[in-house]
């Protein structure tokens, strides 16, 4: 797992959306500053409570035109459900084939009660207009991500 750091460019991708559309980075990025915030499983509990602090601090992001993608291998009508149950007021993309996390390089060996698979770990990266990745956020907890990305825009 080699995963980017801060300055580097980031990866230009084009993912579905939980309604089936396709959302690129580029396009994102037109409106200002992107959080790309990669999950493991959309409802699962940490899943949901950092989305939903995502979600409850939509008003403080748009403040600072930061758009929020959240990425998970989830197909789009598990994301579509997991959107529509939580109230999310922002796009979560389907990365099944887990290339964007690859990019990224969030894709990797875990382990979790004992077994060792692959799969997504929890980080985020908020990229500049320019493509750069500004910060990369790898040290919070899942109910508290949404106040240390907040802290760092607010600067």
């Amino acid at each position: 797992m080699n995963t980017l750091t801060a300055g580097a460019k980031a990866p230009q991708f084009t993912l579905k959306d939980q309604h089936g559309n396709s959302v690129s980075l580029a396009d994102s990025l037109k409106q200002g500053p992107v959080l790309v915030y990669f999950y493991p499983k959309a409802s699962t509990p940490g899943c949901i409570v950092q989305a939903c602090g995502l979600r409850d601090s939509k008003a403080a992001l748009d403040n600072h035109n930061v758009t929020v993608l959240g990425i998970s291998p989830d197909p789009v009508a598990k994301l579509a459900k997991f959107a529509e149950k939580q109230a999310l007021n922002f796009t979560l993309l389907s990365d099944e084939d887990h290339s964007v996390a690859d990019a990224f390089g969030v894709w990797g060996e875990k382990t979790f009660m004992g077994k060792t698979y692959d799969g997504i770990h929890r980080l985020s990266f908020l990229i500049n207009t320019d493509g750069t990745v500004a910060h990369v956020f790898d040290k919070f907890k899942t109910k508290d991500h949404h106040e240390v990305v907040l802290a760092k825009i607010a600067g």
